[in-house]
């Protein structure tokens, strides 16, 4: 097994072996290009940016500077956005549904180190997926963690640090990021 199917597959991988780097660095080659085109260039953008995702819906748009590992792992469903300053570090799936908003300077994890020095210092990682479903809202600064699912018809808010799953139709926030409230069928029309 490679270095690149045990990490698709959720398994410890050495992240320093050839195959990954040149992936990061095509990738971030292309990242560079997107945050460098003029924000009117609206066809090239979207172009480039198809390029970088693994999948794409349609109406999507991620404004710059945005940053990822490797992009394949990245799915976006139909009417996506996402602000300024967003990163993905995607070792793992990192899956957004239908009609999500992401705000400025977020951050989605899929990644971990071990605990041991040792194999720490050996670059070895983990990765775990996130999902994120249909009609999210995430505020500002929102970091989600790996392994996280966050349901559908969910606000995230601006701050939050989320460590583990937060159910659908729900307000959650907070550093650890919790459940609040849920949100009524009136809120989500």
């Amino acid at each position: 097994m490679t270095e690149k199917e045990k990490m698709i597959a959720g398994e410890y991988f050495h992240s320093d072996v050839e195959e990954l780097t040149n992936a990061r660095r095509r990738v971030k080659d292309l990242c560079f290009q997107y945050n460098n085109l003029k924000p009117s260039d609206i066809k090239n953008r979207d172009i480039l940016l198809r390029k970088i995702l693994g999948k794409t819906g349609e109406k999507i748009a991620i404004e710059s500077d945005f940053w990822c590992d490797y992009g394949y792992n990245i799915s976006v469903g139909n009417n996506f956005y996402m602000n300024h300053g967003c990163i993905i570090l995607d070792c793992a799936k990192v899956t957004f549904g239908n009609n999500v908003l992401v705000a400025p300077n977020c951050s989605f994890y899929t990644v971990d180190h071990p605990f041991d020095v040792k194999k720490r210092n050996q670059w070895i990682e983990i990765a775990k997926p996130i999902t994120v479903g249909n009609n999210v809202w995430l505020g500002g600064n929102v970091t989600v963690l790996p392994g996280v699912t966050i349901g559908d018809n969910v606000v995230i808010g601006a701050g939050s640090l989320v460590t583990k799953d937060i159910p659908s139709n729900t307000l959650a926030y907070g550093n650890p990021a919790r459940v609040i409230r849920e949100i009524g069928e009136e809120e989500k029309n």
